[in-house]
Protein backbone atom coordinates (compact mmCIF):
# COMPACT_ATOMS: atom_id res chain seq x y z
CA UNK A 1 0.00 0.00 0.00
CA UNK A 2 1.50 2.85 -0.92
CA UNK A 3 2.19 6.20 1.16
CA UNK A 4 4.61 9.14 1.92
CA UNK A 5 7.18 8.76 4.23
CA UNK A 6 8.68 12.36 3.87
CA UNK A 7 9.68 14.83 1.65
CA UNK A 8 12.56 16.11 -0.67
CA UNK A 9 14.70 19.14 0.03
CA UNK A 10 16.23 20.58 -2.97
CA UNK A 11 19.64 22.27 -2.13
CA UNK A 12 23.11 22.72 -3.57
CA UNK A 13 26.29 20.85 -1.99
CA UNK A 14 29.67 20.28 -3.65
CA UNK A 15 28.48 22.74 -6.13
CA UNK A 16 25.43 20.78 -7.61
CA UNK A 17 21.52 20.52 -6.84
CA UNK A 18 20.78 17.59 -5.13
CA UNK A 19 16.93 16.50 -3.58
CA UNK A 20 17.70 15.56 -0.21
CA UNK A 21 15.21 13.20 2.00
CA UNK A 22 13.80 13.92 4.77
CA UNK A 23 11.54 11.22 6.39
CA UNK A 24 8.70 11.66 8.54
CA UNK A 25 8.78 10.79 11.88
CA UNK A 26 7.20 7.06 13.18
CA UNK A 27 5.03 5.29 13.44
CA UNK A 28 4.04 5.15 9.78
CA UNK A 29 0.81 6.32 8.90
CA UNK A 30 -1.50 7.52 6.26
CA UNK A 31 -2.08 4.73 5.94
CA UNK A 32 -0.96 3.35 9.39
CA UNK A 33 0.84 0.04 9.21
CA UNK A 34 -1.16 -2.68 10.26
CA UNK A 35 0.08 -6.37 11.92
CA UNK A 36 -2.32 -8.22 10.50
CA UNK A 37 -2.79 -11.00 7.78
CA UNK A 38 1.17 -12.56 6.47
CA UNK A 39 2.20 -9.96 8.68
CA UNK A 40 0.81 -11.22 11.89
CA UNK A 41 1.79 -14.48 11.39
CA UNK A 42 5.69 -13.19 10.31
CA UNK A 43 5.36 -11.66 13.99
CA UNK A 44 4.24 -14.67 15.51
CA UNK A 45 6.81 -17.25 13.99
CA UNK A 46 9.88 -14.52 14.72
CA UNK A 47 8.56 -13.96 18.65
CA UNK A 48 8.61 -18.02 19.09
CA UNK A 49 12.26 -18.18 17.51
CA UNK A 50 13.11 -15.51 19.86
CA UNK A 51 11.72 -17.23 22.63
CA UNK A 52 13.59 -20.63 21.60
CA UNK A 53 17.00 -18.36 21.34
CA UNK A 54 16.32 -17.22 24.85
CA UNK A 55 16.12 -20.53 26.31
CA UNK A 56 18.97 -21.95 24.48
CA UNK A 57 20.78 -19.76 25.98
CA UNK A 58 19.50 -20.02 29.25
CA UNK A 59 20.56 -23.79 29.68
CA UNK A 60 23.63 -23.80 28.57
CA UNK A 61 26.20 -23.86 32.04
CA UNK A 62 28.22 -21.14 30.83
CA UNK A 63 26.57 -18.35 28.95
CA UNK A 64 29.86 -16.71 27.94
CA UNK A 65 30.05 -19.95 25.58
CA UNK A 66 27.75 -18.06 23.84
CA UNK A 67 28.08 -14.65 24.28
CA UNK A 68 31.97 -14.43 23.30
CA UNK A 69 31.11 -15.76 19.75
CA UNK A 70 27.77 -14.45 19.23
CA UNK A 71 28.43 -10.81 20.20
CA UNK A 72 31.70 -10.98 17.78
CA UNK A 73 29.94 -12.93 15.00
CA UNK A 74 27.31 -9.98 14.75
CA UNK A 75 30.24 -7.70 14.83
CA UNK A 76 31.83 -9.15 11.89
CA UNK A 77 29.40 -9.63 9.87
CA UNK A 78 28.39 -6.24 10.15
CA UNK A 79 31.07 -4.64 9.40
CA UNK A 80 31.39 -7.36 6.48
CA UNK A 81 28.54 -5.79 5.42
CA UNK A 82 30.54 -2.46 5.03
CA UNK A 83 33.50 -4.01 3.32
CA UNK A 84 35.52 -5.22 5.81
CA UNK A 85 37.17 -8.82 5.16
CA UNK A 86 38.24 -9.46 8.40
CA UNK A 87 36.89 -12.90 9.95
CA UNK A 88 36.07 -14.21 13.00
CA UNK A 89 39.53 -16.04 13.30
CA UNK A 90 41.39 -12.60 12.49
CA UNK A 91 39.56 -10.82 15.09
CA UNK A 92 40.20 -13.57 17.83
CA UNK A 93 43.50 -13.14 16.50
CA UNK A 94 43.82 -9.91 16.40
CA UNK A 95 43.12 -9.30 19.86
CA UNK A 96 45.64 -11.72 21.56
CA UNK A 97 48.54 -10.89 19.41
CA UNK A 98 47.43 -7.09 17.67
CA UNK A 99 48.61 -9.22 14.58
CA UNK A 100 47.35 -11.29 11.86
CA UNK A 101 45.67 -10.98 8.58
CA UNK A 102 43.47 -7.57 7.93
CA UNK A 103 44.53 -5.90 11.57
CA UNK A 104 43.22 -3.00 10.51
CA UNK A 105 39.19 -4.63 9.49
CA UNK A 106 40.10 -6.59 12.95
CA UNK A 107 40.70 -3.43 14.83
CA UNK A 108 37.33 -1.88 13.22
CA UNK A 109 35.29 -4.94 14.60
CA UNK A 110 37.00 -4.81 18.31
CA UNK A 111 35.87 -1.22 18.14
CA UNK A 112 32.11 -2.64 17.25
CA UNK A 113 32.14 -5.11 20.44
CA UNK A 114 33.71 -2.25 22.93
CA UNK A 115 30.98 0.18 21.61
CA UNK A 116 28.33 -2.38 22.36
CA UNK A 117 29.71 -3.30 25.70
CA UNK A 118 29.39 0.43 26.55
CA UNK A 119 26.18 0.70 25.32
CA UNK A 120 24.70 -1.90 26.86
CA UNK A 121 26.87 -1.21 30.20
CA UNK A 122 24.94 2.59 29.91
CA UNK A 123 21.98 1.70 29.47
CA UNK A 124 21.57 -0.82 32.55
CA UNK A 125 23.57 1.80 34.70
CA UNK A 126 20.80 3.61 36.58
CA UNK A 127 23.38 6.39 36.42
CA UNK A 128 24.44 5.62 32.67
CA UNK A 129 23.20 7.52 29.45
CA UNK A 130 19.70 6.25 28.38
CA UNK A 131 19.31 4.83 25.06
CA UNK A 132 20.09 8.18 22.88
CA UNK A 133 20.94 10.42 20.57
CA UNK A 134 23.98 11.25 23.46
CA UNK A 135 24.68 7.62 23.70
CA UNK A 136 24.87 6.98 20.35
CA UNK A 137 27.32 9.62 19.56
CA UNK A 138 29.50 8.55 22.50
CA UNK A 139 29.14 4.37 20.77
CA UNK A 140 30.00 6.12 17.43
CA UNK A 141 33.02 7.34 18.94
CA UNK A 142 34.35 4.15 20.63
CA UNK A 143 33.84 2.75 16.69
CA UNK A 144 35.82 5.11 14.67
CA UNK A 145 38.64 5.46 17.46
CA UNK A 146 41.99 4.80 15.82
CA UNK A 147 40.52 3.31 12.57
CA UNK A 148 38.92 4.19 8.97
CA UNK A 149 36.81 6.95 9.74
CA UNK A 150 38.59 8.31 12.68
CA UNK A 151 38.79 11.83 10.87
CA UNK A 152 34.93 12.14 10.23
CA UNK A 153 33.83 13.54 13.16
CA UNK A 154 34.00 10.83 15.71
CA UNK A 155 30.95 10.86 18.15
CA UNK A 156 29.39 14.27 16.45
CA UNK A 157 26.10 14.68 14.20
CA UNK A 158 27.73 15.71 11.09
CA UNK A 159 27.92 18.89 9.84
CA UNK A 160 27.57 18.70 6.42
CA UNK A 161 25.74 16.88 3.22
CA UNK A 162 26.46 13.16 2.82
CA UNK A 163 25.06 10.60 0.33
CA UNK A 164 24.87 7.00 -0.15
CA UNK A 165 26.50 4.95 -3.80
CA UNK A 166 27.61 7.49 -6.41
CA UNK A 167 30.99 9.10 -6.60
CA UNK A 168 29.35 12.49 -6.00
CA UNK A 169 25.64 13.83 -4.27
CA UNK A 170 24.33 14.61 -8.00
CA UNK A 171 24.35 10.89 -9.00
CA UNK A 172 24.04 9.31 -5.80
CA UNK A 173 21.54 6.70 -4.99
CA UNK A 174 20.42 8.06 -2.19
CA UNK A 175 20.58 11.74 -0.36
CA UNK A 176 19.82 11.37 3.36
CA UNK A 177 18.36 14.76 5.04
CA UNK A 178 20.41 18.53 4.87
CA UNK A 179 22.62 18.27 8.16
CA UNK A 180 20.43 20.84 9.51
CA UNK A 181 17.70 18.64 9.81
CA UNK A 182 19.16 16.13 11.46
CA UNK A 183 19.53 16.68 15.15
CA UNK A 184 15.48 17.33 15.18
CA UNK A 185 15.06 14.28 12.98
CA UNK A 186 16.72 12.25 15.64
CA UNK A 187 15.14 13.92 18.29
CA UNK A 188 11.95 12.51 16.79
CA UNK A 189 13.07 9.44 16.89
CA UNK A 190 14.96 8.69 20.19
CA UNK A 191 10.89 10.62 21.50
CA UNK A 192 9.32 7.74 19.80
CA UNK A 193 11.88 5.25 21.10
CA UNK A 194 10.49 6.41 24.75
CA UNK A 195 7.03 6.63 24.11
CA UNK A 196 3.91 4.54 23.99
CA UNK A 197 2.90 2.95 20.93
CA UNK A 198 0.46 0.36 19.72
CA UNK A 199 2.77 -1.73 17.47
CA UNK A 200 4.60 -4.63 19.16
CA UNK A 201 8.25 -3.79 20.46
CA UNK A 202 10.18 -5.85 17.80
CA UNK A 203 8.13 -4.47 14.84
CA UNK A 204 9.15 -1.09 15.79
CA UNK A 205 12.86 -2.51 16.60
CA UNK A 206 12.47 -2.72 12.14
CA UNK A 207 11.11 0.86 11.99
CA UNK A 208 13.58 2.86 14.06
CA UNK A 209 16.65 0.64 12.16
CA UNK A 210 15.25 2.01 8.88
CA UNK A 211 14.32 5.36 10.15
CA UNK A 212 18.43 6.05 11.55
CA UNK A 213 19.63 4.15 8.11
CA UNK A 214 17.23 6.88 6.08
CA UNK A 215 18.96 9.99 8.41
CA UNK A 216 22.24 8.84 8.16
CA UNK A 217 23.26 11.27 11.20
CA UNK A 218 27.36 10.62 11.01
CA UNK A 219 29.25 10.95 8.32
CA UNK A 220 30.46 7.27 8.44
CA UNK A 221 29.89 3.76 10.64
CA UNK A 222 25.64 4.49 10.29
CA UNK A 223 25.09 1.19 9.14
CA UNK A 224 26.88 -0.72 11.53
CA UNK A 225 25.30 1.99 14.00
CA UNK A 226 21.95 1.07 12.75
CA UNK A 227 21.92 -2.49 12.95
CA UNK A 228 23.54 -1.88 16.36
CA UNK A 229 20.30 -0.29 17.13
CA UNK A 230 18.24 -3.16 16.69
CA UNK A 231 20.37 -5.18 18.96
CA UNK A 232 19.85 -2.37 21.94
CA UNK A 233 16.39 -2.08 21.13
CA UNK A 234 15.46 -5.58 21.37
CA UNK A 235 17.04 -6.14 24.88
CA UNK A 236 16.02 -3.12 25.75
CA UNK A 237 12.04 -3.99 24.87
CA UNK A 238 12.31 -7.35 26.72
CA UNK A 239 12.38 -9.72 23.76
CA UNK A 240 16.09 -10.96 24.89
CA UNK A 241 17.93 -10.09 27.92
CA UNK A 242 21.35 -10.40 26.37
CA UNK A 243 22.79 -9.93 23.10
CA UNK A 244 22.43 -13.26 21.85
CA UNK A 245 20.61 -12.33 17.70
CA UNK A 246 23.32 -12.00 15.37
CA UNK A 247 20.85 -10.56 12.61
CA UNK A 248 23.53 -9.11 10.82
CA UNK A 249 23.92 -13.04 9.19
CA UNK A 250 20.56 -12.96 7.52
CA UNK A 251 21.40 -9.22 6.38
CA UNK A 252 24.47 -10.42 4.78
CA UNK A 253 22.88 -13.33 3.18
CA UNK A 254 20.56 -11.23 1.58
CA UNK A 255 22.24 -7.60 1.19
CA UNK A 256 21.02 -6.66 -1.91
CA UNK A 257 17.31 -7.35 -1.05
CA UNK A 258 18.39 -5.56 2.58
CA UNK A 259 19.14 -2.32 0.55
CA UNK A 260 16.19 -3.11 -2.03
CA UNK A 261 14.12 -2.99 1.27
CA UNK A 262 15.39 -0.04 2.21
CA UNK A 263 14.52 1.95 -0.71
CA UNK A 264 11.58 0.95 -1.14
CA UNK A 265 10.39 2.52 2.27
CA UNK A 266 12.06 5.62 0.80
CA UNK A 267 10.68 5.67 -2.66
CA UNK A 268 7.25 4.44 -2.21
CA UNK A 269 6.32 4.16 2.25
CA UNK A 270 6.27 0.18 1.32
CA UNK A 271 6.82 -0.37 5.13
CA UNK A 272 4.92 -3.44 4.85
CA UNK A 273 7.43 -5.52 2.66
CA UNK A 274 10.36 -3.61 4.90
CA UNK A 275 8.85 -5.28 8.11
CA UNK A 276 8.12 -8.85 6.28
CA UNK A 277 11.77 -8.95 5.60
CA UNK A 278 13.13 -7.92 8.40
CA UNK A 279 10.60 -10.70 10.27
CA UNK A 280 12.09 -13.33 8.35
CA UNK A 281 15.67 -12.39 9.13
CA UNK A 282 14.93 -12.35 13.00
CA UNK A 283 13.24 -16.05 12.65
CA UNK A 284 16.46 -16.89 9.88
CA UNK A 285 19.18 -15.15 12.60
CA UNK A 286 17.51 -16.58 15.50
CA UNK A 287 16.79 -20.41 14.44
CA UNK A 288 20.81 -20.15 13.48
CA UNK A 289 21.56 -18.89 16.66
CA UNK A 290 19.73 -22.35 18.28
CA UNK A 291 21.56 -24.24 16.35
CA UNK A 292 24.88 -23.30 16.39
CA UNK A 293 24.21 -22.61 20.23
CA UNK A 294 23.30 -25.97 20.61
CA UNK A 295 26.39 -27.28 18.75
CA UNK A 296 28.71 -25.53 20.49
CA UNK A 297 27.47 -26.69 24.17
CA UNK A 298 27.48 -30.08 22.40
CA UNK A 299 31.53 -29.82 21.08
CA UNK A 300 32.36 -28.03 24.48
CA UNK A 301 30.67 -31.15 26.50
CA UNK A 302 32.61 -33.71 24.03
CA UNK A 303 36.06 -31.52 24.43
CA UNK A 304 35.72 -31.85 27.99
CA UNK A 305 35.16 -35.44 28.47
CA UNK A 306 38.25 -36.21 26.56
CA UNK A 307 40.35 -33.76 28.41
CA UNK A 308 38.96 -35.15 32.18
CA UNK A 309 39.32 -38.85 31.12
CA UNK A 310 42.72 -38.73 29.16
CA UNK A 311 45.46 -40.54 31.47
CA UNK A 312 47.88 -37.59 31.17
CA UNK A 313 45.18 -35.02 32.35
CA UNK A 314 45.87 -32.13 35.02
CA UNK A 315 43.62 -29.65 36.49
CA UNK A 316 45.28 -26.41 34.51
CA UNK A 317 44.33 -28.43 31.33
CA UNK A 318 40.55 -28.80 32.44
CA UNK A 319 40.64 -25.03 33.84
CA UNK A 320 42.45 -23.85 30.30
CA UNK A 321 39.20 -25.36 28.38
CA UNK A 322 37.23 -24.11 30.83
CA UNK A 323 38.95 -20.67 29.56
CA UNK A 324 38.47 -20.69 25.64
CA UNK A 325 34.94 -19.60 25.09
CA UNK A 326 36.66 -16.13 25.79
CA UNK A 327 39.89 -17.01 24.40
CA UNK A 328 39.11 -18.96 21.76
CA UNK A 329 43.21 -17.85 20.21
CA UNK A 330 45.69 -17.85 23.03
CA UNK A 331 49.83 -18.11 23.58
CA UNK A 332 51.48 -19.46 26.37
CA UNK A 333 51.50 -16.37 28.07
CA UNK A 334 47.58 -15.54 27.64
CA UNK A 335 47.22 -19.00 29.51
CA UNK A 336 49.92 -18.14 32.20
CA UNK A 337 47.67 -15.07 32.98
CA UNK A 338 44.03 -17.02 32.31
CA UNK A 339 45.59 -19.45 34.84
CA UNK A 340 47.34 -17.59 37.12
CA UNK A 341 50.54 -19.96 36.48
CA UNK A 342 53.98 -20.11 35.23
CA UNK A 343 54.46 -20.61 31.78
CA UNK A 344 55.90 -24.19 31.91
CA UNK A 345 52.38 -25.61 33.72
CA UNK A 346 50.36 -23.73 31.21
CA UNK A 347 52.61 -24.74 28.41
CA UNK A 348 52.05 -28.34 29.27
CA UNK A 349 48.47 -27.96 29.50
CA UNK A 350 48.39 -26.37 26.05
CA UNK A 351 50.01 -29.52 24.82
CA UNK A 352 47.60 -32.17 26.28
CA UNK A 353 44.98 -30.02 24.15
CA UNK A 354 46.82 -29.54 21.16
CA UNK A 355 47.53 -33.16 21.39
CA UNK A 356 43.69 -33.99 21.65
CA UNK A 357 43.41 -32.17 18.86
CA UNK A 358 41.05 -29.25 20.49
CA UNK A 359 43.78 -26.48 19.48
CA UNK A 360 46.07 -26.06 16.68
CA UNK A 361 49.34 -24.04 16.44
CA UNK A 362 48.49 -21.27 13.70
CA UNK A 363 51.27 -18.72 13.53
CA UNK A 364 54.13 -21.77 12.40
CA UNK A 365 56.90 -19.85 14.65
CA UNK A 366 59.25 -21.79 16.95
CA UNK A 367 58.65 -19.08 19.29
CA UNK A 368 55.63 -16.74 20.28
CA UNK A 369 53.51 -19.57 19.04
CA UNK A 370 49.71 -18.44 18.62
CA UNK A 371 46.89 -21.69 19.51
CA UNK A 372 43.11 -21.82 18.13
CA UNK A 373 40.14 -23.63 19.17
CA UNK A 374 39.61 -24.56 15.52
CA UNK A 375 36.45 -26.78 15.65
CA UNK A 376 34.85 -23.95 18.07
CA UNK A 377 36.05 -20.86 15.61
CA UNK A 378 34.64 -23.18 12.28
CA UNK A 379 31.29 -23.90 13.92
CA UNK A 380 30.65 -20.55 14.56
CA UNK A 381 31.81 -19.19 10.94
CA UNK A 382 30.08 -22.04 9.02
CA UNK A 383 27.36 -21.04 6.64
Amino acid sequence: MARQTGTFRISSTHGEEVRAFVPYPLPPCEPPLVLEGGLAELHAGALSALDRLRVAGAMVPNRDWFLYGFVRKEAVLSSQIEGTQATLRDVATFEVTSEGDHPDDAGEVCNYVEALNHARASIADPSGLPLSTRLLCDVHRILMQGVRGEDKQPGEVRRSQNWIGGARPGNALFVPPPHEEVPGALAELEQWMHAADPLPPLIRAGLAHVQFETIHPFLDGNGRIGRMLITLLVEHWGLLNQPLLYLSVAFKRRQLEYYSMLAGVRLRGDWERWTAFFLECVTEAADDGVRVGKAAHELVGRDRSRVVEHDRTSVAAVRLLDRLHANPVLTVQLASELLGLTAPPARKAIDLLEELGILRETSGKQRDRVYAYHDYLELLTER
